[in-house]
């Protein structure tokens, strides 16, 4: 990602950019020339007297908090699903039985030092 112009020079070429520009959403095509976020995109368009209105602000607030719970939402369940695929078995001794011996004899991470690694 490159990094973003500073804010004077933005709305200086902005001015002469928007002259020019033919696409739909004016928004998200200052986002994407000045490199910056679409709220602050809002803020600058409007500082050069482009009008914005506050349903699209707000509809845009709203768009973004839906994508960002849908990705704690997808984050959680891949974290439940690699938890339930990393299953130890344990007994009196042991908190994580990683395996046996060739004796039969399990080894692994008894509860004392599960404990010692939780602090």
């Amino acid at each position: 990602m490159k990094k973003p112009l500073k804010r004077e020079y933005r709305l200086r070429t902005a001015k002469d950019w928007i002259k020019t520009y033919s696409g739909n959403n004016v928004v998200k095509g200052y986002s994407k020339k000045y490199s910056v976020d679409k709220f602050c995109a809002i803020k600058e368009l409007r500082m050069i007297g482009i009008e914005i209105t506050e349903e699209y602000e707000n509809q845009l607030r709203k768009s973004l908090e839906s994508h960002k719970q849908l990705r704690l939402t997808l984050k959680k369940k891949q974290e439940d699903q690699l938890n339930a695929s990393c299953t130890y078995e344990s007994d009196e001794y042991f908190a994580m039985i990683l395996g046996y011996t060739s004796g039969g004899f399990p080894y692994g991470v008894t509860h004392e030092e599960m404990e010692e690694i939780k602090k």
